[in-house]
């Protein structure tokens, strides 16, 4: 096949309605864009169609004018929606032609997984005359690098995820590192920040952002705001060394709102922070319904450090389970700073924990008042010597589970903040 211009940049289509309805999210766009980078191919479109032939013809057509590789995921099913390999020979006029081989694949693993091999699985094992097949080592149905017509490669992957990349780490990524003939990396670190605005977090780092190579693009999500920083280098030893002094300044303007970076989340960090210390946690939640305790088992070998949890979203299980007296609830109210604090130290004390926390709130869209409006999350902490509590008032647009999950961030943040002061 011949060589691609490095001077061409890669489109990646994501095929299906299901995606374009917004039923299911469109995870694989995201992991192949950072696996094109890897590599030092860049890519400046993604687009997403419907299980349509007449559509899918003309972008697939345009994309050909537009880019030296057109990446597709999905539409490689055996029913009659699934499009993409026949709408692709009929784009370029090529005829289908049947792949044995890959219809015996296709016969063995249904015959293995206890499923009839029908005849409507043989239209993947159909592909493009001149085409190379990618095999797929999980599912029924192979993808295809294909060049049909000078200076443009299509590759197509199925849609599910995990067969998606192990046919991408098997076939397409060598394939690509020996036909494209870049020498250049692009190469990605994030870092990680939480209790701090986007805008606060930007004016910090204002004349860096600036910078040609690397460069340093700011963006927020639910609790947290990441800055990304990209070089490009003639390899990954290189670009690194371009990151490091970069990285090391926004983490010193970041201060204590920094907590890490990449794959790292705040559950992690926390949890790494207690293994250190060789500390333990337990949580008493009541409008966040066990998502703390659900943040921490999410992360492997979390029991080494958190022991349990009570969830007393009822006044009468904070009364029997957590012993909070009823004169304090009637005076104070669940949602108050004395309950929050009694929580926290009644879950510690029945855990035998280093650390207790506790969380109590107006989630809504119900349930506020006049001096409690929704959105009003108390926290509390209790650890040796420690009894401490906070409030915060989320904005009520974010809606029930929005506030819910911060939370659970904001809990587990003053935990870490507590936890760096002893380290």
């Amino acid at each position: 096949m011949p060589e691609i211009s490095k001077n061409h940049s890669v489109e990646i289509l994501s095929i299906g309605s299901e995606i374009l309805l917004g039923n299911i999210l469109n995870t694989n766009a995201k992991w192949l864009a950072e696996e094109l980078a890897k590599i030092g191919l860049q890519h400046f479109r993604q687009s997403v169609i419907g299980d349509n032939f007449k559509r899918l013809k003309s972008i697939i057509l345009e994309a050909s004018e537009r880019n030296s590789i057109l990446i597709t995921t999905g539409g490689l099913g055996p029913t009659p929606d699934d499009l993409t390999t026949e709408t692709i020979s009929c784009a370029f006029n090529t005829p289908l032609i049947k792949s044995n081989e890959v219809a015996q694949d296709i016969q063995n693993k249904l015959r293995l997984s206890d499923h009839k091999s029908l005849s409507i699985n043989n239209k993947q094992a159909l592909y493009p005359k001149g085409a190379e097949i990618i095999p797929n080592s999980t599912g029924t149905a192979p993808g295809i690098i294909w060049s049909p017509k000078p200076g443009f490669t299509i590759i197509t992957f199925p849609g599910v995820p995990s067969e998606m990349k192990q046919m991408w780490t098997d076939v397409a990524l060598p394939w690509l590192k020996k036909n494209t003939g870049l020498q250049e990396t692009i190469k990605s670190k994030i870092l990680k920040f939480t209790g701090i605005s986007e805008s606060s977090l930007a004016e910090k780092v204002s004349d860096l952002l600036h910078n040609s190579n690397p460069t340093i693009s700011p963006y927020a999500e639910l609790g947290e705001v990441k800055l990304r920083i990209t070089a490009q280098a003639n390899n990954v030893q290189q670009a690194n060394k371009l990151i490091s002094p970069i990285e090391c300044e926004l983490i010193k303007r970041g201060g204590v709102n920094y907590f890490g970076s990449n794959n790292e989340t705040l559950p992690s960090v926390v949890i790494q922070l207690l293994k250190d210390l060789g500390q333990t946690v337990s949580v008493a939640e009541s409008c966040t319904g066990g998502s703390l305790g659900a943040a921490f088992t999410a992360i492997p070998g979390s029991s080494e450090v958190f022991l349990g949890g009570i969830i007393a979203y009822n006044n009468l299980i904070k009364q029997k389970l957590l012993e909070i007296s009823p004169p304090i609830l009637e005076e104070y109210g669940a949602v108050s700073s004395n309950v929050v604090k009694a929580m926290a130290e009644a879950v510690r004390k029945k855990f035998n924990s280093d650390w207790g926390l506790a969380i109590s709130g107006i989630a809504g869209p119900t349930g506020a008042s006049k001096n409690k409006p929704i959105g009003l999350v108390q926290f509390g902490i209790s650890g040796k010597n420690i009894l401490e509590s906070s409030q915060e008032n989320f904005s009520p647009q974010r809606g029930r589970r929005a506030i819910q999950e911060l939370s659970v961030m904001r809990s587990l943040d003053i935990l870490r903040l507590f936890l760096l002061r002893e380290s």
